[in-house]
C-alpha cells in the first residue's frame, strides 16, 4: 500500500483531533451547535443495497432517490471519495460503501457545514474536533470490520465515526468522556434516526473514561481509539478478543504513530500481540488521552 506521507500526513498533523480546552466553552456554544438538515431517508435501510461507485452522476442520483440527501453535499462526498482512493486511505468494498452512505455534513457545526468534506479537522465545540475524512477512512479500513462484529470506539466526539461504523456492523459501542458533548451527540443520533437513518440504532453509547473500556460489554472484535497515549491501555488489550484488532495512536505528546494491534492466541493458549504502523512510520498529532476523576476531566493517562 503506497502513500504520499508528506502531502497527506503533514496536513493531518497540522490540527489536533481532540483539543480539550474546556474553559470558556460554554460561552461559545451557540456557534457550535450541530448542523441539522431537513432531508429524510426515502427507502428503508438495506444491508444489501449499495450506491453506484462507477460515476459521480450515478452515485448522486441513487443517493437522492434512496436517501433523500442534498446533491451539493453528495457531490462533495464523491469528490472526497476519489481523493481517498487516490491516496489509498480506503480500499475495502464494504468500507467504500460505509463512507459513501455516511452524511458527514450532519456531524459538523452549522457554520462549518459547507466545509464538511474538506481535508481538515473541524471544531465542533467543547474544544474538540471532528477528525479529517482521510484519517477516519484509513483507521477504520485498517480494522477490517466484518458484519456482526462487536466494535468499541473510544471518543464519540461528533458521532461521525460511530455513524460510519454502523454501516459496517450492527454492534457499535462508543464512549465519550465529555458529558455535555456526549448528550448533544446522542440527541443528534435520535434526530437522525427519526429522519430514517435507522442504522444508527446499532450504536450503544456511554459517558465514561474510555481508558478502562467497557467491561460489561467485552470482549470486542475490534477497538478504535481516537486520542493519543504513550502506551496501549491494558484494559483495552484485555477486552480485545483473541484474533481481534485495535487501532490506536501511540507515542509522545503531539506526535503519535497510529498502530494496528493484532491479538492472537496460540494452540497452547499463549497470547501474543503483533504491531504495525498504518502510516508506515509517518506521525500524526492527536490530543492526549484524558482521564476522568469523579465528574471532572483531570490530566491525562500516562505510563508510570
Amino acid at each position: 500500500m503506497k502513500r504520499k506521507p508528506a502531502a497527506s500526513v503533514g496536513k493531518k498533523a497540522a490540527l489536533d483531533r481532540r483539543q480539550l480546552v474546556l474553559s470558556g466553552a460554554s460561552a461559545l456554544m451557540a456557534q457550535f451547535l450541530p448542523s441539522y438538515s431537513t432531508a429524510n431517508v426515502r427507502v428503508p435501510y438495506d444491508w444489501n443495497a449499495s450506491p453506484p461507485m462507477g460515476a459521480k452522476d450515478g452515485f448522486i442520483d441513487w443517493m437522492k432517490e434512496n436517501r433523500g440527501e442534498d446533491a451539493e453535499f453528495l457531490g462533495k462526498r464523491w469528490d472526497r471519495f476519489q481523493e481517498l482512493l487516490a491516496l489509498h486511505d480506503i480500499w475495502g468494498g464494504r468500507d467504500k460503501r460505509a463512507f459513501l452512505l455516511t452524511p458527514r455534513e450532519e456531524f459538523v457545526t452549522a457554520q462549518n457545514r459547507s466545509r464538511a468534506y474538506e481535508w481538515h479537522y473541524l471544531p465542533i465545540g467543547y474544544g474538540v474536533t471532528i477528525t479529517g475524512p482521510h484519517t477516519v477512512a484509513r483507521m477504520t479500513n485498517s480494522l477490517n470490520v466484518k458484519f456482526d462484529e462487536k466494535v468499541l470506539e473510544i471518543g464519540t466526539g461528533s458521532g461521525y465515526q460511530s455513524a460510519y461504523l454502523s454501516n459496517l456492523t450492527e454492534k457499535v459501542f462508543s464512549i465519550e468522556i465529555i458529558k455535555p458533548l456526549a448528550e448533544r451527540t446522542w440527541a443528534l443520533y435520535d434526530s437522525l434516526i427519526a429522519r430514517g437513518y435507522s442504522e444508527y440504532k446499532a450504536i450503544t453509547k456511554m459517558h465514561a473514561d474510555g481508558y478502562y473500556g467497557w467491561e460489561e460489554e467485552a470482549p470486542f472484535d475490534k477497538i478504535i481509539v481516537t486520542c493519543g497515549i504513550d502506551h496501549v491501555p491494558p484494559p483495552l488489550l484485555q477486552q480485545l478478543k483473541p484474533g481481534g484488532t485495535m487501532v490506536i495512536p501511540v507515542g509522545r505528546p503531539g506526535s503519535q504513530h497510529v498502530l494496528k494491534i493484532n491479538k492472537q492466541r496460540a494452540s497452547d493458549g499463549a497470547i501474543s500481540v503483533a504491531r504495525s504502523d498504518i502510516y508506515n512510520g509517518s506521525s500524526v498529532s492527536f490530543v492526549p488521552f484524558t482521564k476522568l476523576e469523579g465528574d471532572a476531566i483531570k490530566g491525562t493517562h500516562r505510563a508510570d
